[in-house]
């Protein structure tokens, strides 16, 4: 039966059970690439996003940059994205960089654990 749940690296599924306290972010989309400013916790395995305006997203480490080349995402959606690499710890994206598709706008990012 397909599910609808994010899957990690290995392609398990990750059960999405409840917000991390404190895992909120808040990135404002604009012109030009802007990223999360504070890396999310090592625990957190999946990320659900909310985009005002349509954004390109990426995901990846403390110096990640989006651009046009990268995942589109619509706004107006909430989705979750698993961030982590299964078994494989070191895999995990600690960060996500965003940039407007035209107009500017912001993207809403929670962690779940």
């Amino acid at each position: 039966m397909p599910t609808l749940l994010p899957k990690d690296a290995d392609n398990n599924v990750i059960q999405a059970l409840r917000f991390l306290e404190g895992g909120a972010h808040i990135v404002a989309a604009g012109v030009t690439s802007a990223r999360s400013s504070t890396a999310f916790d090592e625990e957190t395995k999946v990320i659900s996003l909310y985009a005002t305006v349509p954004v390109y997203i990426s995901l990846g480490d403390s110096s990640i940059t989006a651009s046009a080349s990268d995942h589109y995402f619509p706004a107006g959606v909430y989705y979750d994205v698993a961030i982590c690499g299964g078994t494989n710890k070191s895999a995990q994206q600690s960060h996500i960089a965003v940039l407007a598709v035209s107009d500017t706008g912001t993207v809403y990012v929670s962690e779940k654990i």
